[in-house]
């Protein structure tokens, strides 16, 4: 029996739901989801095992034009994702009409590994609609396979992800069969910190922070977390914690009950609010917290 491997890397517009055909692939909530841009700011690897295959799904960043080094650090792992992919999903929403960079999207019409075209959020469209982006998608892009889904609503996902299968090369698989993504445990605890501050706060708040955990210890029935929230101004800092501390608190509590439902265990968690002037432009301070391609 020959085994398929490879590398899917899904790439598209901020907000076009990426994160959640991901975590429809994957089964597991790997990639946090808000309504916000700019929600997903790493390479996130996702693994699926099957008998006789392994996909590996990379969520990437959603293409802009970036304002800082951080935002080209976040472009340079949507650069990275066209290097080793095997397949490659351009995903675009109902009502879209261009990507946000030429570049890349002369990287797509241009690509010699197969493309998969997602036309997503198809539930928030009637056939007209449907048929008139469909049409428009298929001479913009002819060279891709086209489907129209629903990442929300799971629609056509099962046969999206039959077709990737089918494109992947024979080869043996990458990682443990019983490896779910690349990334360490402290990561998904910033990333779902990091989601209820963009969930909570408004305006420019979210984009300020960057989470570090600085202790994991897990026990058999519980797993204790320390982690610090960091901010550019002192301002910031009197707004994340909020009046008498209630904001932080709020922030901890709903991400102290994600984490249970990921972990499978008790978490007790402690946050704390530092801050670290102008991360966000700092070379040193983005090689810290991963940004570093």
């Amino acid at each position: 029996m020959t085994h398929k491997a490879g590398f899917v890397n899904i790439i598209g517009n901020p907000n076009v739901g990426k994160s959640t055909l991901m975590n429809a692939f994957i089964g597991e909530k790997l990639s946090i989801i808000t309504s916000k841009a700019q929600t997903t700011r790493h390479r996130i690897l996702g693994i699926v095992n099957g008998e006789d295959f392994q996909v590996i799904v990379s969520d990437t960043p959603g293409i802009i034009k970036p304002a800082y080094e951080l935002q080209e650090s976040m472009m340079g792992f949507v650069k990275s994702a066209f290097e080793d992919a095997d397949v490659l999903i351009y995903m675009v929403e109902i009502g879209e009409k261009e990507l946000k960079d030429e570049v890349f999207f002369n990287k797509i019409t241009n690509a010699k590994i197969p493309v998969l075209l997602l036309l997503n959020k198809i539930d928030q469209s009637n056939q007209e609609q449907l048929e008139e982006q469909v049409q428009f998608w298929a001479q913009k892009v002819p060279s891709a396979e086209l489907y129209p889904i629903s990442a929300l609503e799971n629609f056509n996902i099962k046969e999206v992800f039959d077709r990737i299968v089918e494109l992947l090369p024979d080869s043996p698989p990458f990682y443990p069969k019983d490896q779910l993504t690349d990334k360490p445990e402290r990561f998904f605890v910033n990333e779902t910190i990091r989601e209820k501050i963009l969930e909570n706060y408004k305006k420019e708040i979210p984009y300020a922070v960057e989470v570090d955990t600085e202790e994991f210890f897990e026990d058999e029935d519980i797993i204790r977390i320390r982690s610090v929230i960091m901010v550019e101004r002192d301002s910031q800092k009197g707004i994340i914690i909020g009046h008498k501390g209630s904001a932080l608190k709020r922030v901890g509590t709903q991400a102290r009950k994600d984490l249970e439902k990921f972990f499978g265990k008790k978490i007790h968690i402690e946050l704390y609010v530092k801050i670290n002037k102008n991360w966000r432009s700092n070379n040193n301070q983005l090689k810290r917290f991963g940004y570093n391609n």
